[in-house]
């Protein structure tokens, strides 16, 4: 086996590996507001998110293909220096992933991976590297940052007003019923925005190993993503949704607002219909942020409802932090591997990969977040309920 080859290798497994970090990452934008209000337990909640990620996984791949196709240079790149910038961008992506669910900040894996990739690309092939401008299909700017400020806002507006005229319109019904009710409803919402997530991040997954085998020559750019990309990607997002992800889901569920079901059904249908919309036109939008906004907006669209503004306040930083931040750390690796040289460079990058995780991991040990706090209430800050703080036992996300 060619020293190339296993390197393609080593490219894909890490691609399947952040996938499965945006997982258990992102469950929280399907799920948190149906665990906050009682409507789906825990555990059913992930495990129904996890079948769903995995179909709307093969349901589009007009997000793959800008992935794959509309944000590099890569033209005249050779096979080996192209799978090193690939496997940096993943690297940046990934400890950034980590990072955020350790401190419970729902930051969008979306720019964590497209941060890696775009650091990792100038690193190597200087400004140009990167397709900062282009047409509709293409370009920095047209698919990442224009969606990047848009969304959160437009899901507050929709959230906002869809939550505003719910209350309305059940204001003479019961309370008990009208909770009831939207509990129920609150199911199929939180159903939809699942089968809209796999439609947009499974994708990114997809689009990033198959410009690794382009890269490589297995494929051209011209070939359709190969069905067993589609389903190794559908695989690990759906299994890294499972185990849950509960740091953010807490942030998200608790932390922002207190969400009345009313209010999370509407947060969850806007959700839903503004992720899927970007999907059919191909727009690798953050569906953290578009979930963080439409629950900002189901605050906004309550009378008397509080927001947490100080909770809001860090998920922004982290929101402007993550393109730097991860292109930092996809440039930093891009380094290493091309001072190193070869296969070399990237075992280093690698182990330095799996050191790091391991790290991350073990520190939220300390303070773990599960099934049986995740519902506590919001005591401030991003830290985990003090009942588990000291307690060994907690689930591993």
């Amino acid at each position: 086996m060619s020293s190339e080859l296993i390197v393609l290798l080593i490219v894909v497994v890490t691609a399947l590996a952040f996938d499965f970090t945006n997982g258990f990452h992102d469950t929280a934008n399907a799920m948190a507001t149906s665990i906050a209000t009682g409507a789906l337990g825990p555990r059913v909640a992930v495990a129904m998110s996890a079948v769903l990620n995995l179909v709307g996984a093969f349901l589009s791949v007009e997000v793959a293909k800008t992935v794959s196709g509309g944000l590099l240079n890569i033209g005249g790149v050779n096979h080996i220096a192209m799978l090193h910038i690939v496997f940096a961008g993943l690297i940046g992506g990934i400890l950034w992933n980590l990072l955020t669910w350790l401190l419970g900040l729902p930051s969008s894996s979306t720019h964590a991976l497209f941060g890696g990739l775009i650091g990792a690309a100038v690193a190597a092939l200087g400004a140009s590297g990167v397709i900062w401008t282009g047409n509709q299909s293409t370009g920095v700017l047209n698919k990442i940052i224009v969606p990047a400020v848009l969304a959160p806002f437009v899901a507050a507006l929709v959230a906002g007003l869809g939550t505003f005229l719910v209350y309305r319109i059940t204001r003479k019904a019961a309370e008990a019923k009208v909770r009831t009710g939207f509990r129920l409803g609150q199911i199929g919402s939180a159903a939809l925005v699942s089968l809209a997530h796999g439609t947009n991040d499974a994708q990114k997954t997809m689009g990033v190993i198959f410009m690794a085998l382009v890269a490589h020559g297995t494929y051209t750019a011209s070939d359709n993503i190969p069905m067993w990309v589609k389903i190794c990607c559908a695989l690990a997002i759906a299994l890294g949704t499972y185990l849950g992800g509960w740091r953010i889901i807490r942030t998200l569920g608790k932390g922002l607002v207190e969400i009345d079901p009313p209010q999370g059904f509407a947060a969850e249908s806007s959700s839903a219909a503004i992720i899927l919309t970007s999907a059919q036109f191909g727009l690798p939008l953050s569906t953290t942020q578009t979930a963080t906004g439409s629950i900002l907006g189901t605050g906004l669209g309550k009378a008397g409802a509080v927001v947490r503004w100080g909770v809001m306040g860090r998920m922004v930083v982290a929101w402007l932090l993550t393109l730097p931040l991860a292109a930092l750390a996809g440039a930093l690796c891009w380094g290493v591997a091309h001072l190193i040289g070869g296969l070399g460079g990237v075992l280093v990058d690698t182990a330095i990969l799996v050191a790091l995780s391991a790290y991350l991991y073990l520190r939220s040990r300390r303070s773990p977040v599960d099934t049986r706090n995740v519902n506590e209430e919001w005591e401030g800050g991003l830290t985990p309920p003090s009942s588990l703080a000291e307690s060994p036992a907690g689930t591993a996300v």
